[in-house]
Order: C-alpha cells, then structure tokens, then sequence
C-alpha cells in the first residue's frame, strides 16, 4: 500500500481557539512543508472579519 502524500490538518482562529468555526486543509504528509506549522489569514463568520488562523490537531473520535 502506498505512504499518504497528505494529511489532514484543522485551522482554529488564533485570537479564539474555542471559536465554534474552524476549516479543514490538507498539509503535506513529508518533507520540509510538513514540519512548518500553518498560519492563514482566512475569514471567519462569527466574527464576520478576517482573522489569522492557526493549526491545531485534529480532536479525538469515537469509534
């Protein structure tokens, strides 16, 4: 089976990481890219503004 190329990455927004939105992105699996940690300037509806938004890890599931 064949390594993943990406893995899948959730943008919180950095003023407020307990915010009720957040975005999925897809970030490199390996490589120099992989290590660097995201930071993107996306907008934001609950506060109807632009806002830097910052990598977090993914929340555990349940199975």
């Amino acid at each position: 089976m064949a390594k993943k190329t990406h893995v899948k990455v959730r943008l919180v927004p950095e003023a407020k990481p307990d915010s009720p939105f957040f975005y999925y992105v897809k970030k490199p699996a390996g490589g120099e890219k992989a290590k660097v940690k995201l930071k993107v300037k996306k907008y934001n509806p609950a506060t109807r503004k632009h806002e830097f938004f910052i990598e977090k890890k993914l929340p555990p599931h349940s199975k």
